[in-house]
């Protein structure tokens, strides 16, 4: 009898849980974006221009969309990196053109001025800052860099620089493959890095409670979420502009588990998606409380799972397929 109420206890709480999960679910996803961060600024005329929108049609060939709080010191590191690849594709091939939106996710260092001081020496032409009001989080501050930018190809990555820049290539040529014969303004497809060939290396140098925690966080990933990607947290993805213009404006998770509600909503819509290998290596410099952010983001993946399952979050998704096409 113990046995049995314990259970009924359990269904019940499950039960209540589900239904303030429903009736609290917003059918939309909150897009919040203030009056200033419509701008950016050119910093050679001192004049504030207005960002375009992922709507608008592409009008270069790639967005590269880096979301960066307190980066002052790693950022440089990764945009040198970044710009010059960059800028070497663009001689070797016209056609290259491209633009990097760093995106200041409200920091209280300088990371806004090193990317200003990146802008004006290269033009905001290439080099954009988007500086934000307030603290987003990582996909927060992701999602408003996608939505501002005007590449017919979007990717981001992290301002540590721990993914090597020219693998981008790869990525690039993984896209294609996706998209066929389709022209890649009208395709859907996302390709994301992966260091899963590093597991083994990365195990054997962890400790054994990062261990757990991160397996426990795969399993959690399998289990409630996505399943076509085994690495879905590395910070170097690549999509096409009408996935960007899909998936991001339906992203309600904000901060570290962002990554795999993207992932979540691309099988969800059965948009093609590869995963290619990309060299990464740790870089030191900024302190992140792994027991915190993985715990975070169970939590995030388990109401993830909950949330669509109850169907609250898939109207507006199945509404902008139309306009994709």
């Amino acid at each position: 009898m113990l046995l049995l109420g314990l259970l009924l206890v359990l269904g019940c709480a499950t039960l209540v849980m589900l239904l303030f999960i429903y009736l609290t679910s917003e059918t939309y996803a909150k897009v919040i974006r203030f009056k200033e961060e419509q701008f950016f600024l050119d910093p050679k005329t001192a004049e504030k221009q207005r960002f375009p929108s992922i709507e608008d049609e592409s009008t270069i060939l790639l967005s590269v969309i880096v979301p960066a709080y307190n980066e002052e010191k790693r950022l440089p590191v990764m945009l040198e990196e970044c710009l010059d690849y960059l800028e070497k594709k663009l001689k070797s091939d016209p056609r290259c053109t491209f633009e990097v939106l760093i995106v200041d996710d409200g920091s209280n260092d300088r990371t806004t001025e090193v990317g200003l001081g990146y802008s004006k020496k290269y033009g905001c032409d290439k080099v954009r800052v988007l500086t934000l009001s307030t603290n987003r989080g990582k996909g927060g501050a992701v999602r408003l860099g996608m939505l501002s930018a005007r590449g017919e190809q979007l990717l981001f990555a992290d301002a540590d620089g721990a993914t090597t820049f020219e693998d981008i290539s790869k990525l690039q040529n993984n896209l294609k493959e996706l998209v066929k014969d389709q022209p890649m303004d009208k395709a859907l497809g996302l390709v994301c890095g992966s260091r899963a060939h590093l597991e083994k290396e990365a195990i054997a140098s962890r400790s054994f409670f990062r261990t757990v925690l991160m397996k426990g966080f795969h399993l959690l990933v399998w289990l409630f979420a996505a399943r076509s990607v085994r690495d879905t947290q590395c910070g170097f993805k690549l999509l096409t502009r009408p996935t960007a213009r899909l998936c991001f404006p339906n992203l309600h998770i904000e901060r570290w588990a962002f990554d795999v509600e993207l992932i979540y909503i691309a099988e969800y819509m059965k948009i093609p998606t590869g995963e290619v290998s990309v060299r990464w290596m740790e870089i030191e410099g900024k302190f992140i409380s792994y027991n915190i952010s993985w715990l975070q983001m169970g939590r995030d993946l388990i109401l993830i799972w909950l949330r669509y399952s109850t169907g609250a979050w898939k109207v507006h998704m199945l509404s902008q397929t139309s306009k994709v096409k």
